[in-house]
């Protein structure tokens, strides 16, 4: 039975080839002060940085950039961020990258007019914004975090050695988001695969949670079937834009707050693959991938309903003759056999992690309360370690 909500999204999309021309459309819209930001360089190689230059400057725009943004955006490059935008009095922040660039622009949206730590304010405290928001826009051109129509910012202190995200509320979501298939074409196969896995982990996270079968959960599945039938493609031909935009599309789906719907949602991949960014820097969804099957198999006998339905539905795996563990069990080693198949890390120790490291991830695991099975600190551990081997 679904539950009672609210929903709205009120990010703008343009998709499809050349949808940067939409610029056009939207920067009019918002003040002569552009706070560009982007990642290590990328955009300028394969001549997406000189295009939005170009529309920038033909909407009269006065640009100032904010470069170097790195996949696990830090506590200080937030602070650099902030420094950057108020000296330019910028009106507007046009993020041009992947989803660590998007969620640094909304992170800095709601920090420049902060009247405190925005580390302690909003990553600690988590506490709403009270003060002005610099409106943000995004030209997407990684695919995974689905940051480009939400209101996530994942921001990492690598002195107290957490990664922490925050989910604001919908007056920080992106005003618009470009979406550009192409755009995706040149990643290299490594962050490719680990962005397919991030959009495969945020739509277990919500599917994973309350034995209803509601609309959610069907719409789920539909959105991990395609996934998995594109990235197959993708990997062998990461230019086929049939492929590439479908995946896109749905890594948007799996994060724009619209499936939730109806779901407690778990999250626990997420916090256990955070704790690892943050001792390690690794590329977060190879964290994700590295701690899912120990996890999942850690929960199933709690969820064995759905996942047992998730190995049906998702992966076809015949019931007949098999007892429902046994059922739910051959869906995890599927799912394990796709992730090897398209490339993913499959453990902790190729990310870097040390066995002396593994107490200090567990105490930087927030544990919640939305799967089937709500983990103690010794059952963290237990994971981290089965997830070493």
């Amino acid at each position: 039975m679904l539950g009672k909500f609210s929903y709205s999204n009120p990010t703008k999309l343009y998709f499809g080839e050349d949808a940067i021309t939409s610029l056009n459309k939207e920067l009019p819209k918002y003040g002569k002060n552009v706070l560009l930001v982007y990642g290590g360089g990328s955009i300028k190689q394969n001549g997406i940085y000189d295009r939005v230059i170009e529309l920038l400057k033909a909407n009269g725009k006065e640009i100032f950039e904010d470069a170097g943004v790195m996949p696990n955006p830090t506590v200080e490059k937030l602070y650099e961020g902030c420094k950057r935008a108020k000296e330019g009095k910028v009106d507007f922040i046009l993020a041009v990258g992947g989803g660590s660039v998007c969620d640094y622009a909304k992170a800095v949206s709601v920090s420049v007019y902060c009247n405190e730590d925005p580390w302690d304010k909003y990553y600690l405290r988590m506490e709403d914004v009270d003060n002005e928001i610099i409106p943000v826009g995004c030209v997407l051109t990684m695919v995974g975090t689905g940051s480009e129509m939400n209101g996530g910012s994942v921001i990492t202190n690598y002195e107290s050695k957490l990664k922490i995200g925050h989910v604001f509320r919908e007056n920080v979501f992106p005003k618009f988001s470009i979406l550009d298939p192409t755009y995706t074409f040149t990643l290299p196969k490594y962050q490719m695969v680990a962005g397919f896995y991030d959009i495969l982990s945020h739509i277990l996270e919500q599917y994973f949670s309350g034995e209803d079968d509601n609309t959610s959960d069907y719409i789920m599945e539909g959105l991990m079937k395609s996934l998995i039938h594109s990235s197959k493609i993708a990997v062998k031909n990461p230019t086929d834009y049939e492929a590439r935009s479908n995946i896109m599309w749905t890594a948007t789906w799996a994060l724009n707050t619209l499936v939730a719907k109806g779901k407690a949602t778990d999250w626990m991949v997420h916090m256990l693959g955070q704790s690892v960014g943050a001792y390690t820097n690794a590329t977060h969804g190879m964290t994700l991938a590295a701690v899912s099957m120990a996890y999942y198999k850690e929960i199933l006998p709690f969820g064995l309903a759905k996942f047992k339905r998730f190995a049906t539905n998702v992966w076809d795996v015949n019931p007949e003759g098999k007892s429902d563990s046994q059922v739910a069990l051959e869906g995890l080693e599927k799912m394990e056999q796709y992730m090897k198949e398209i490339g993913l890390v499959m453990n902790l120790k190729e990310l870097g992690v040390t066995e002396d490291m593994i107490e200090g991830i567990a105490k930087g695991t927030f544990i919640l309360s939305g799967g089937y099975k709500e983990l103690t600190y010794d059952e963290v551990i237990t994971v981290l370690k089965n997830s070493m081997e």
